[in-house]
């Protein structure tokens, strides 16, 4: 195999991979939704399973950028109105004519 085959072949595992942990994440995100006690009650997950879901949580989050990295994806971060901005906006206009 060349090597262009051969990275081919990686980012195809990769995104099987990430299809693989974001359906996982989905899963477990619902799981968890669903086992949330309404107000008022007591919820039925003991303190030792809900630490190992937040485990899996941030495993699967660690993998996912990992992957990102691997394949030269940029890491987006969230930006806040109140946040300062890097760039400036700037009003063009036409240039009147004086004749």
């Amino acid at each position: 195999m060349t090597e262009d085959q051969l990275k081919e072949l990686a980012a195809k595992e990769m995104s099987v991979e990430q299809r693989i942990l974001r359906a996982m994440r989905k899963t477990l995100a619902s799981v968890v939704r669903d086992a949330t006690p309404r107000p008022g009650t007591s919820g039925f997950l003991s303190d030792e399973t809900v630490n190992q879901i937040k485990a899996c949580f941030e495993l699967i989050a660690a993998r996912e950028r990992e992957l990102g990295e691997a394949l030269g994806l940029r890491q987006s971060q969230p930006v806040y109105p109140d946040q300062p901005q890097s760039s400036q906006p700037i009003q063009i206009q036409r240039k009147k004519d004086t004749h």
